[in-house]
């Protein structure tokens, strides 16, 4: 037995077995290093015939699972992927691959170069480069199509989806499925090529076949669903050449990487990668969480039966509460419902479904609750309603035990100082539906205990969503945004502009449904409630922003849910509600406004300017940590393009000095209402960026 080492690649010669073995924790990235290891290794065994087959595979608990993104956007380190990866696939001496884990992105481009793959049981394989604005740019475009089709190949590039082994075994891009660890797996693997066992072939030999017909759908389905997106369409065309030369193609795929590489949209999508993982880090992380083996959810209408069903799921035992049978069984009915969706949609077995709502109780009266580890209140948002539950729950549940609100707006200490345990209290913010929608805010209070803050993100995890940490005031981080700049919106209409014009500028511009379909689908009732509770509140020289929707509103026009709103609803038709036109031309006259024309870019760049500028405020006043968090918040619950990077991201790519410009010059026609934040101005004195302000947290 023979080895070589280098800083991330290992050669181990078995006989007549090279085992090139991949080790660079946590997830076994395509570093420099790694690139160079595996090249040295390659050549090295070829030229001095050491062996008689090479086969790679790595250790750990995965096997290549990407690039190594760190290096986009630095001078390029040798070798390139794609040229290492023809070094591979021209290799004399034949060459297999071990897949286990995740062989994702770069990971499986070094598989498709490969002669022959063997996957571990239960690994995973996919081309992900599309969710962070790039193609596969080392030919994966390339070798797929004539490995599996073309039709594979757009399916794989455009979702960006894991493909489980069996299903890649029937596509043909594995070509068995062994048991056993990685290395076991791979000299077996390289002893069956020597015996003849195992058939191995390059791939470059191969040819693609023409799939118009596949080419045609993915083009239609990319304009519309993606049509401002620039890497799904780069991908179609990658792949339309896999037909011809394999020179010409991996050189057009490499182009279009290059091209999308230097693209706002890979920044921005990157900055959501990285942004998801880093809200992690907050000042509670060092805390150790309770345990939750079991939970109480108050309420079961569509949120709490969302939060229960959601809980279920990461599989929690749930106790719902209602006030009475009838009400009660309806929430049972709807979490029934929920499942059964996922059992329709794939995503559980009837039998999982089954197993799940036998986790589910049922009760009546608060005392159901004395025994369970986390409480969440999911009731009527009316501070006095959540006060009396929480006294309640106070006397009621165990000591450690964690009282929470899903409150959208309201005062957490308020509600913690009715018990006598407010270190135990939290905002835990679900977004509907709760059991779909991946962002939970975490709301401490200045008495919630660290390992109650840790509890929730821990929480957040185990529900497979993304925690976000905010402070305490009216409507936490995304809520209170969307307050202030849901004004605008209301202003530009009075002004001028129709609610379908503002709503298709703000779609076209990367938003999945304008803000007034958005209230429509909420309930217009939602933000009538909240500017009734807030009226006292309202400055005497602030412009009213709901002369129209509360007339809409009084009309018992809700949206979707009453048939009748901004919109008229019949069905999956939808078209404007004539009579809001009628009220808005009113309010106009009352208010003595001549309406004026708005170009599409002036309502886009109005909404953002007045969304950036609570945003900055929101930092400025340390509700939210970091301008990150605010970035999340927006792309995972508010609909924010997500290749735009999030609010605060894309005020980047305007600019604080463009910016303060802005708010000065519409801040001549109301200068309520536009004013410049003082962080924002301190931004465009001294040319900090909100990036820069990311990395000082």
């Amino acid at each position: 037995m023979n080895t070589q080492n280098s800083v991330s690649v290992s050669t181990e010669i078995v006989g007549d077995v090279a085992l090139v073995a991949v080790d660079n924790p946590p997830v076994n990235a395509l570093s420099v290093h790694v690139r160079t290891g595996l090249q040295d290794a390659i050549a090295r065994i070829n030229a001095d015939q050491s062996a008689k087959v090479v086969v790679i595979y790595a250790r750990g608990r995965t096997f290549i699972a990407g690039a190594d993104i760190t290096e986009f956007g630095k001078p390029p380190m040798q070798p390139s992927l794609p040229d290492l990866l023809n070094e591979i696939e021209q290799s004399a001496i034949p060459l297999v691959c071990v897949l286990h884990g995740t062989a994702l992105g770069g990971g499986l481009e070094v598989a498709l170069a490969c002669h022959a793959r063997v996957a571990v049981a239960g690994a995973r394989i996919g081309l992900p480069e599309v969710l962070i604005g790039l193609l596969p740019g080392a030919g994966g475009t390339q070798r797929v199509p004539r490995l599996a089709g073309i039709a594979v190949a757009l399916d794989m590039c455009l979702s960006g989806r894991q493909v489980k082994v069996a299903e890649a075994l029937e596509m043909g891009l594995v070509d068995r499925i062994d048991a056993g660890d990685p290395r076991a797996v791979a000299l077996e693997a390289g002893q069956d090529v020597i015996a003849g066992k195992l058939a191995t072939r390059k791939t470059c030999d191969l040819d693609a076949e023409a799939d118009d017909a596949a080419l045609a759908a993915a083009r239609r389905m990319v304009a519309e669903k993606h049509p401002n997106l620039v890497s799904p369409q780069r991908c179609i065309e990658a792949i339309a050449l896999s037909t011809g030369p394999m020179a010409a193609g991996m050189q057009a795929e490499r182009a279009a990487f290059m091209d999308c590489l230097a693209t706002p949209q890979r920044a921005g999508l990157i900055h959501a990668f990285f942004g998801e993982r880093a809200v992690a880090n907050v000042p509670e992380k060092a805390a150790t969480p309770r345990e939750v083996a079991s939970i109480g959810v108050i309420g079961g209408g569509t949120m709490g039966s969302g939060i229960a069903t959601s809980a279920l799921l990461a599989g929690i035992p749930v106790t719902l509460v209602e006030v009475t049978d009838e009400a009660l069984q309806r929430g049972v009915a709807t979490i029934t419902g929920n499942l059964d969706g996922a059992v329709k949609r794939g995503k559980l077995s009837a039998e999982a479904r089954d197993a799940t709502l036998a986790m589910l109780g049922a009760a009546t009266t608060l005392e159901a609750l004395a025994g369970v580890d986390l409480v969440i209140e999911a009731v009527f948002e009316q501070m006095e309603v959540k006060k009396e539950i929480f006294g309640k729950l106070d006397a009621i549940c165990k000591p450690g035990a964690i009282l929470a609100s899903n409150t959208s707006y309201l005062d957490i200490d308020e509600i913690a100082a009715q018990t006598a345990r407010p270190e135990d209290v939290i905002g835990l913010h679900f977004f509907s539906p709760a059991h779909i929608m991946r962002l939970l805010e975490i709301v401490v209070g200045a008495k919630t205990a660290p390992e109650v803050t840790a509890t929730g993100f821990a929480l957040a995890k185990r529900m497979q969503k993304v925690g976000v940490r905010a402070g305490v005031c009216d409507g936490f981080i995304g809520n209170r945004i969307l307050a202030h700049y849901s004004k605008t919106a209301a202003y530009l209409v009075l002004d001028g502009a129709s609610p379908q014009q503002v709503d298709r500028a703000l779609e076209d511009f990367g938003f999945a449904m304008g803000p007034h379909k958005v209230g429509d689908l909420a309930g217009l009732d939602i933000g009538w409630m909240t500017r009734k509770r807030k009226a006292a509140e309202r400055p005497s020289n602030e412009r009213y922003a709901g002369d129209v929707s509360d007339r809409i509103c009084e009309n018992g026009w809700f949206g979707r849910k009453s048939g009748k709103g901004f919109y008229v609803y019949d069905g999956r038709d939808m078209r404007p509600n004539p009579e809001v036109e009628e009220i808005i031309a009113d309010e106009r006259r009352k208010a003595g406004i001549t309406p004026r024309e708005f170009s599409d870019g002036e309502i886009v760049d109005r909404y953002l300017t007045a969304m950036i500028v609570e945003a900055a405020r929101v930092v400025e006043d340390g509700i939210a940590l970091r301008p990150l968090d605010v970035d999340i918040v927006f792309l995972m619950g508010y609909g924010f393009p997500r290749f735009r990077g999030g609010p605060l991201h894309y005020a980047d790519t305007i600019g604080a000095a463009e910016l303060v410009r802005r708010i000065e010059d519409y801040a001549r026609q109301d200068p309520q209402y536009w004013q410049v934040p003082e962080l924002l101005r301190e931004m465009a004195q001294s040319g900090r960026s909100f990036a820069d302000i990311n990395k000082e947290a």
